[in-house]
Formats: C-alpha cells, sequence, structure tokens
C-alpha cells in the first residue's frame, strides 16, 4: 500500500511539473559557431527523460550479461545441491532398511554432488559399516577426525571400531582424544565405563559407574587390585558404604581395620550381619575366639539383633554343637525345621546331632536317615550365583566367568527347590 502511494505521489508530481513546464512556455537555445538549435521546453524535458530511460535500459541489460553467469552458476550450484539432499536421504532410507548396496550407490552420488562434507562422511563410513567394509569406514572415521567442526563424530566412530576387534591400548587413546574433543559427553562416559570394564581397570569402572550401577562390586574389586595400602583401606570402606550387606566388602574391610582397632573391625562385622547374615561374616567374627564355649557367648553377641534368622540360628546350632551343647543346637535347628526355613544344611546338622548324642545306635541311626531323607528333599544351601546368567561360583567374583557381567554375582539360594523322590 505504501509502495503504491509512493507511486501515485511521484505520478502526481511529474504531471504537475509537465503542465507547469507547458503553461510556462519557453524555449532552449544551443548556439555552436554558426549553427543554431532552438528547442522547447516541453520537448527538451521530454527529451531529458527519454535519453534517461534509454541509458537506464541500455546499462540495466548491460548488468544483467554481466550477471548471467554468476545467475547459472548459483542455478547450477542449488540443483547440485538440492540433488546432493535428495540423495543424502536415500542414502539415510537405504540404511535404515539394510540394503548396503543401495546406501553405497546414494552416498557416492551424494559425495559426488555435496562434496566430503559430515554429513556424507558419516553415510559413508557407515554404508561402509553396513556392507562389512570395516576399512573403509575406518578411512571415513579418519576423514572425519581430521576436520575440526567433526572431530568428535570421527573419533566415536575409531574408538566404536577399537572396542569391537578388542584393540584396548587404541580404544583408551582414542576415548581421551575424543574426551578432550567433547569433555562430558554423556555417550563417551558410557563408553569408557564399558573399556575399563573389558580391561579390569576396576577404579576406572568405579569412578565412572552411574548412581545405579554396582558400586560396591567395583570398589572391592579395585581394592583387590591396588597395591597402597591406605588406597585399598579407602576403596574398601567406599565397597562397605556403598552395600553394608556385601558381605566381601564387610569382611575385606574388617580385616584391614582389625590390625589398628579391633573393636571398629568388629562394628563393621556387626553392621554386615545385621544388613545381610552371611557364613563368611560369622567365621570372620569368631576367628579369634578359640575356645569353644567363648564361640557360643561370641555368636550370641553378634545375633542377638536377629537371632531368628535362618543363619542366625544354623550359626547359632554350629557353635553350640562344635562346643557339646547338643540341647542348644536342637533347639536353634528344629525351629528352623518347624518354620519351614530350614534347608539341607541344617537337616545335614540333624543328621550330625543324632549320632553326636545317641551314638551309633539303631534309634540314633533311624533319625539319622529321616534327616536324611529330609535333607535329599530340601531347599539347597546358598551359594555365590550370577543373577545374569545363573553361573555358581565358589566364591565371589567382580565378573562372571560364564558370561562375563561384572557385578551380578549375588549371594542367593537356589531357583527352585528339588522334587520329592
Amino acid at each position: 500500500m505504501r509502495r503504491a502511494l509512493m507511486v501515485l505521489i511521484a505520478l502526481a508530481i511529474i504531471t504537475a511539473l509537465a503542465f507547469w513546464a507547458a503553461e510556462t512556455g519557453g524555449t532552449i537555445e544551443v548556439r555552436v559557431g554558426e549553427l543554431w538549435i532552438g528547442i522547447g521546453l516541453p520537448i527538451a524535458l521530454l527529451a531529458v527523460v527519454v535519453i534517461f530511460l534509454f541509458g537506464h535500459a541500455v546499462l540495466s541489460v548491460f548488468g544483467a550479461l554481466r550477471r548471467a553467469p554468476a545467475r547459472r552458476r548459483a542455478a547450477r550450484s542449488e540443483r547440485r545441491r538440492s540433488d546432493g539432499d535428495t540423495a543424502v536421504t536415500r542414502a539415510l532410507v537405504a540404511l535404515a532398511a539394510g540394503t548396503p548396496d543401495a546406501a553405497r550407490i546414494e552416498v557416492r552420488r551424494a559425495r559426488h554432488l555435496l562434496g566430503d562434507t559430515p554429513q556424507t562422511l558419516l553415510l559413508a563410513a557407515e554404508a561402509a559399516r553396513l556392507a562389512g567394509r570395516e576399512d573403509m569406514a575406518a578411512d571415513a572415521f579418519k576423514a572425519l577426525a581430521e576436520r575440526p567442526d567433526a572431530r568428535f563424530l570421527g573419533l566415536r566412530g575409531l574408538l566404536r571400531q577399537a572396542m569391537q576387534r578388542e584393540d584396548w591400548e587404541s580404544a583408551h587413546r582414542l576415548a581421551k582424544e575424543a574426551d578432550a574433543a567433547q569433555p562430558g559427553a554423556a555417550w563417551l562416559r558410557e563408553e569408557r565405563q564399558l573399556l575399563a570394564l573389558r580391561t579390569h581397570d576396576w577404579r576406572e569402572a568405579l569412578a565412572l559407574s552411574p548412581p545405579g550401577g554396582p558400586r560396591a562390586a567395583l570398589a572391592l574389586a579395585a581394592a583387590e587390585q591396588e597395591s597402597d595400602p591406605a588406597r585399598a583401606a579407602d576403596l574398601e570402606k567406599q565397597a562397605f558404604t556403598a552395600d553394608p550387606g556385601f558381605a566381601p566388602a564387610a569382611i575385606a574391610y574388617a580385616q584391614r581395620l582389625g590390625t589398628a582397632s579391633a573393636r571398629r573391625a568388629r562394628a563393621v562385622l556387626e553392621q554386615a550381619w545385621v544388613a545381610a547374615p552371611h557364613p563368611d561374616i560369622g567365621q570372620a567374627w569368631i576367628a579369634g575366639t578359640p575356645a569353644p564355649l567363648a564361640r557360643v557367648k561370641a555368636v550370641e553377641d553378634l545375633t542377638h539383633r536377629n537371632a531368628s534368622h535362618p543363619e542366625s540360628r544354623l550359626l547359632m546350632a554350629r557353635i553350640a554343637l562344635d562346643a557339646g551343647l547338643t540341647g542348644r543346637a536342637r533347639a536353634e535347628l528344629e525351629a528352623l525345621a518347624t518354620a519351614g526355613a530350614a534347608d539341607r544344611r541344617a537337616f545335614l546338622m540333624l543328621a550330625e546331632l543324632e549320632e553326636a548324642e545317641h551314638g551309633d545306635t539303631a534309634d540314633a541311626r533311624a533319625a539319622q536317615a529321616r534327616w536324611l531323607r529330609g535333607a535329599a528333599n530340601a531347599p539347597g544351601a546358598p551359594v555365590w550365583r550370577c543373577t545374569a546368567c545363573g553361573a555358581e561360583h565358589g566364591s565371589w567374583k567382580a565378573e562372571c566367568n560364564a558370561c562375563g557381567e561384572v557385578g551380578r554375582i549375588a549371594w542367593s539360594a537356589p531357583a527352585s527347590v528339588p522334587a520329592a523322590g
């Protein structure tokens, strides 16, 4: 609207000037020597306008001719970019569809049209990986890594390849370079933790472990690797703090403390027993108490806060039986059987108890046979078992030998009870 108004105003001004010139009249004279030319004012003004318009038209045509090559180049570049974008889209579709040959054709076309941009190089690498050409993918990733604007993308691809072929030395180097290129990247943190787990660098794995990770297991594994006693003690403390019911950590930390403070060591074992009773904690608790009756008192001190727990009753029964307190042992074991909490260990101990009380008699043998039948049908004793694959282990380990999972070995009962036979 504003432009139309400006045009109307300009036309009005020109028209007014034309009428003014026509009414004013007058002649413009041009004299050159004897030559004299006289032109009326309106005609002169019209001639000036015509000359101006003609000159403007000539200059416009000349400018258009000068700009024509650049316009053709721009149009050709725009077509190439459009065709290249189309090839990129088709390459992405081919990658998503899992057709490596089609993806490589489209990527080649995109690189021809667009050049080696970060997008085309990344597509070339992924297409090569899909086709099983890791060497070609590595070349594309290296080209990406040489570009300042896409260095992290190239390093990420090279790191992934190094980990797949288990080239841990190269993987460590690439991880450091990637961290320098993109500090704090969440993906890189996960890859570095996986790398630490694969190479059994437990201290690094602990430092990179997320809040919900197996921090107790990693801290204890790192402590076992540590040669500095002070650092090992700190890691054992971390493991115990992360999971007070994790028996191996509690025992290791208590043994470390025992050299300086027996009271603190016993406090650690007692806290661990309250959190999750375990036979190894009981053995560590009575290790320094050789007298049988003194051991009974020591076990009472350990188990007084959860005396009805099956592990507390089993420990007390074992120690009482070793001390000759068969009545106390029988009370604990029969309480387990009555509550339906007795496993194979309790029934075997009851069979042992019959012989201790009655000797090699017919009644004792009959009672033993009854308890042994119960043992055959009872749940097995808890063992160290991998919660990922179910493989059993004779002792705790940071990594499962069967499936390679880390931090998944836990003290647990069998999954099912054997059927009666």
